[in-house]
């Protein structure tokens, strides 16, 4: 990302997404790697792949990198003033060799397995590995019940992330399309609950963009934006912190095709007045 803080906005309106956004310091970036590893070597790999959900709460360090200045200062010129930081997850691709048969999924509509919120690339890698696991082309917004404001979701890297292990890949301006309909994909390996994605016909892959991401870079796009994730193919780990932020005016709604609780939320900057999220603790 280049330029102004006074131009994020309109640029982050115009394609939907923004990237190699500079944030982590090498000292920082060490203590986070540290600080995983530490939770690697408590909990194992299998859990940190994908279970480390909304810890936050119990650790501080956790916090700090979701309260980190230049993360938020990114946000709020999206977003405004007001933000909730509104959930939050670690998610690891392992390489292939580490990855064992998903079992279960996760109310984030996301199959606990090695996932991230991103990328697909082309077709013909997935056709020679079908049964590796990758993230079909949707929108977050299909898996979160919510209106009132945008919701912009954060990878801040841990890991380099390319695309021979599995980079973010978005489609510009499609946060502009609304919500697109979703279906059964037909190859397997998808990490999406109820092995969904949008329509072949309804997906511009042509227009694709690669976000690849350094270790202590980070990404952000829109709820809407259309984007996937092909498998990990390296023998490297790809891991990151995933951030949702809303604006505060933002709040809850009662969708059954999109179920979501919210228990973890916290007013990151400004204030809140409208108080939608009634299990929300206070800035931290």
């Amino acid at each position: 990302m280049n330029g102004k803080m006074s131009d994020v906005q309109a640029q982050y309106e115009q394609q939907g997404y923004l990237t190699s956004i500079p944030i982590l310091s090498a000292e920082e970036l060490q203590q986070a790697r540290n600080a995983f590893a530490q939770l690697e070597k408590e909990f194992g790999e299998d859990y940190t792949a994908y279970s480390l959900h909304n810890v936050h709460m119990k650790y501080d360090w956790v916090m700090a990198l979701a309260k980190h200045p230049k993360v938020i200062e990114v946000i709020t010129a999206v977003l405004g003033p007001d933000v909730i930081l509104l959930d939050s997850r670690f998610i690891c691709k392992y390489p292939v060799s580490k990855q064992s048969p998903a079992k279960t999924q996760d109310s984030n509509g996301i199959i606990p397995y090695s996932e991230d919120s991103e990328a697909e690339k082309s077709m013909s890698n997935q056709e020679s590995d079908p049964g590796l696991p990758y993230v079909a082309w949707h929108q977050d917004m299909k898996y979160w019940g919510l209106d009132g404001g945008p919701v912009v979701s954060v990878w801040l890297a841990l890991d380099d992330s390319l695309e021979d292990n599995g980079a973010l890949q978005v489609i510009p301006g499609t946060h502009c399309s609304g919500l697109l309909p979703h279906r059964q994909a037909k190859r397997t390996g998808n990490m999406l609950s109820v092995n969904q994605e949008i329509p072949d016909e309804l997906v511009q892959t042509e227009n694709s963009v690669l976000c690849p991401l350094l270790a202590g870079q980070m990404s952000i796009h829109d709820g809407l934006l259309v984007h996937a994730s092909d498998p990990n193919t390296s023998d490297r780990r790809r891991c990151g912190y995933v951030i949702r932020y809303v604006p505060a005016a933002a709040y809850p709604i009662q969708d059954p095709e999109r179920p979501r609780c919210f228990p973890a939320t916290v007013v990151v900057s400004g204030q809140d007045k409208y108080n939608h999220f009634p299990n929300q603790s206070p800035e931290m």
